[in-house]
C-alpha cells in the first residue's frame, strides 16, 4: 500500500464514521417529534424545496454558462446542484446556534428527496447520462437513515442510555471531522493548487456563496431559521455527489472536482457558521439585560 493509498483510507473511514456517529447522535438526542414539528410548516417545506431543487441547480446551470469551465467541470458542479441532504447541515446548525430540530427535518426531507430527484433530473440537465436510484438510495439509507433511526429507538425506549452516549458520539464524529479534513486538504492540495485562480475554482466560490444567499433570503426574518435554510441550501451532499460521478465519470476531472467542492464547502460554511452563532449570541446579550 502507497501512502496515498493509506491516507485515502484514513480519510475514507472518517468520513464514514463522521457521518454515522453524527447520525447516531443526532437521533439520541432528538425525538421523532422534534424533527417532525419543524416540518408542519408547510410555506417553509416549499421555500426549502424551491432553494434547494429548482435556484440552486439553475444558478450552476447559469455558472456554467458564464464561466468558460471545461466539460468535466460543467458535469461536476450541475451534480453537486442536484444533491442536498449532507449530514454536515447538523454541525454547522449547532455552530450557527440555529434550529437544531428544524435542521434534522430539513436534512432528512431534503435527502428522502434527493434520492428521488437525482435519477429523474440529472439526465435531462446532462443528456445521454443514466443514474442508478437504488445505488445512490443504498448510500445514504446505509449511511443516514439506519444510523438515525437506531437512534430515535434508544432515545424512545432508553432516554438514560441516549443523553450518556450522545455526547460522546459527538465528540467523536467532531474528530472524525477534523481528521477528514485535514486528510482530505493533503490528498487533494495538487487538485486545489491547480484550481485556484482558474475559472473552476471561481465557479465553486460563487456557486457556494450564491447557494448560501439563496437559503439566507427564502429563510425570513427568525435568525434561527433563516441559518438553518442558508445553510442547508449551501451545503450540498457531497457523498452523493462522488457516488454519482463515481459511478458515471470515471477517469475524468468531474471526481476531483467534486472531491476539491469536498474540501471548499466545509471551509466557507463551517466558518460562516460560527460567524452567525457569534452574531445570534450578541444580538441576545441585549435581550437579556432588559429581562
Amino acid at each position: 500500500m502507497t501512502v496515498n493509498e493509506f491516507f485515502s483510507a484514513i480519510a475514507a473511514i472518517a468520513g464514514l464514521t463522521f457521518v454515522v456517529t453524527s447520525m447516531l447522535a443526532t437521533g439520541l438526542s432528538l425525538t421523532v417529534a422534534q424533527i417532525l414539528q419543524p416540518l408542519k410548516n408547510a410555506r417553509l417545506v416549499i421555500l426549502a424545496l424551491v432553494a434547494n431543487f429548482v435556484l440552486v441547480p439553475l444558478l450552476a446551470f447559469a455558472i456554467t454558462r458564464l464561466l468558460p469551465l471545461d466539460e468535466s467541470l460543467q458535469v461536476g458542479l450541475i451534480v453537486l446542484s442536484t444533491v442536498a441532504g449532507a449530514p454536515f447541515l447538523v454541525k454547522e446548525v449547532q455552530a450557527a446556534k440555529g434550529n437544531i430540530s428544524l435542521g434534522v427535518g430539513l436534512m432528512f426531507l431534503l435527502m428522502i428527496v434527493t434520492i428521488l430527484y437525482v435519477p429523474l433530473v440529472l439526465p435531462l440537465l446532462l443528456p445521454g447520462i443514466e443514474v442508478n436510484p437504488w445505488d445512490i438510495a443504498k448510500s445514504l439509507i446505509v449511511t443516514m437513515l439506519i444510523p438515525i433511526i437506531l437512534g430515535l429507538l434508544i432515545r424512545a425506549n432508553a432516554a438514560d442510555d441516549a443523553q450518556h452516549w450522545a455526547p460522546m458520539l459527538n465528540k467523536v464524529s467532531g474528530v472524525a471531522l477534523l481528521l477528514m479534513l485535514v486528510t482530505g486538504l493533503g490528498l487533494n492540495v495538487a487538485n486545489i493548487i491547480s484550481l485556484i485562480g482558474s475559472w473552476g475554482f471561481l465557479a465553486l466560490i460563487l456557486f457556494v456563496v450564491g447557494s448560501l444567499l439563496i437559503g439566507f433570503v427564502l429563510g425570513g426574518r427568525d435568525p434561527a431559521v433563516r441559518s438553518v435554510l442558508g445553510l442547508g441550501t449551501a451545503q450540498r451532499n457531497v457523498a452523493a455527489a462522488i457516488l454519482v460521478s463515481t459511478l458515471n465519470f470515471p477517469g475524468t476531472m468531474t471526481i476531483p472536482y467534486v472531491l476539491v467542492a469536498s474540501i471548499v464547502l466545509p471551509l466557507i460554511l463551517i466558518p460562516t457558521a460560527r460567524w452567525l452563532g457569534k452574531r445570534s449570541q450578541t444580538g441576545a446579550a441585549p435581550v437579556t439585560q432588559a429581562e
